[in-house]
């Protein structure tokens, strides 16, 4: 008897599309043979609809649609509940794909509505999901692992009434040029780099528009890399190897990584010494640090003379055509669709630990 497995996409982020983009990716990969599929769409609005057919998420004309497809939060009853005008119905499931990136879905928000409903579901839980998705909060954990990051202030979003004190702040810990990031955002949205004190201004006003904690960082100039890690639980932690990231643009913002034909990615790139272990070992310190479990992509810098310096860790990293998590798993000689199998298995076990 086939599983129902409902797989969530949309959602309210500012990474919505990519998020559609993922989920046509995953989807393609899913056994039809093994699962009944049930695909809901979150639309920009957060309206959850039912959508009738993959070709419609190609498409993007999903939005358009009229049934209502609702998780209930019963853990009686483990379902969605469809809308159909004059008719509902409850439809059980067995585990959900949550393909949600960005706020409300990869920030722990869907995570605790799947805990709510006692619904087995693929990927991190609501601390690790919450946690890594704030990138202040990971900043403070990375610092009790003792594990090298760049430095940073935070500052937030009331500060910004008196800019001319804020600016006194970062500078004197920081050194022009600097990255200034919402914490909690996804894809580089929000992101900027400056130069200046004028650019620093500009970039903290961008940043405060998408949250109201706000990450000042210094640069570092190296390799941009990613790893990949899969497991927790009763499942044994395991990371790829190491893709390095050539952006086009002057950092890897949001539309070097969709839509800039010029960037590029390289698996297994050759760093200076032992950096692709050593980044391999602290991905995963880091992914058990946050009680990751499923799955995880985690940034890092190597600098020209080896040192390895932590960025961040997504716990729902992109599964676009061109992303670096299936990438890497492939170049094990794991496919995607042994992938999404693997990860949709993970979380149906999620329970039994």
């Amino acid at each position: 008897m086939k599983q129902t497995l409902a797989v969530l996409f949309g959602g309210q982020s500012s990474e919505h599309v990519v998020s559609c983009m993922s989920a046509v990716n995953i989807i393609e990969q899913i056994d039809i043979e093994k699962y009944q599929l049930l695909l809901i769409g979150i639309t920009k609005e957060g309206r959850w609809l039912l959508v009738p057919s993959i070709e419609e998420v190609r498409r993007g004309d999903w939005e358009n649609g009229q049934v209502e497809a609702v998780l209930s939060p019963d853990a009686t009853k483990k379902c969605v509940m469809v809308n159909r005008g004059n008719h509902r119905e409850e439809i059980k499931i067995d585990v959900v794909f949550p393909v949600l990136h960005g706020l409300y879905g990869e920030d722990g928000t869907v995570q605790g509505l799947l805990e709510l409903a006692g619904i087995p579901y693929a990927g991190c839980g609501v601390l690790a999901s919450s946690l890594a998705m704030d990138k202040l909060s990971t900043k403070i954990m990375a610092d009790a692992l003792g594990i090298r990051q760049a430095a940073y202030v935070p500052v937030m979003r009331w500060e910004l009434k008196e800019m001319a004190l804020v600016a006194e702040k970062v500078e004197k810990k920081l050194s022009y040029p600097v990255f200034v990031k919402p914490s909690n955002a996804g894809s580089s949205v929000g992101v900027s780099k400056a130069e200046n004190r004028e650019g620093l201004e500009k970039a903290l006003l961008v940043a405060s528009e998408h949250d109201r904690r706000i990450l000042v960082e210094e640069a570092i100039v190296g390799h941009e890399v990613e790893c990949a890690v899969f497991g927790g639980g009763k499942e044994e932690v395991i990371a790829s190897g190491v893709g390095e990231i050539l952006a086009a643009a002057d950092f890897y913002d949001f539309d070097s990584k969709y839509y800039n034909e010029e960037s590029k990615t390289v698996v297994d790139p050759r760093l200076p010494g032992d950096a692709a272990e050593e980044i391999r070992q602290k991905a995963i310190a880091i992914f058990k640090a946050i009680d990751g479990y499923g799955l995880s992509r985690v940034d890092f810098f190597v600098t020209e003379d080896g040192k390895v310096v932590f960025n961040e860790i997504n716990t729902m990293p992109g599964f676009t055509a061109i992303s670096m998590y299936p990438m890497l798993w492939e170049a094990r000689g794991i496919t995607k669709k042994e992938l999404v199998e693997k990860l949709i298995a993970h979380g149906s076990a999620r329970y039994d630990r």
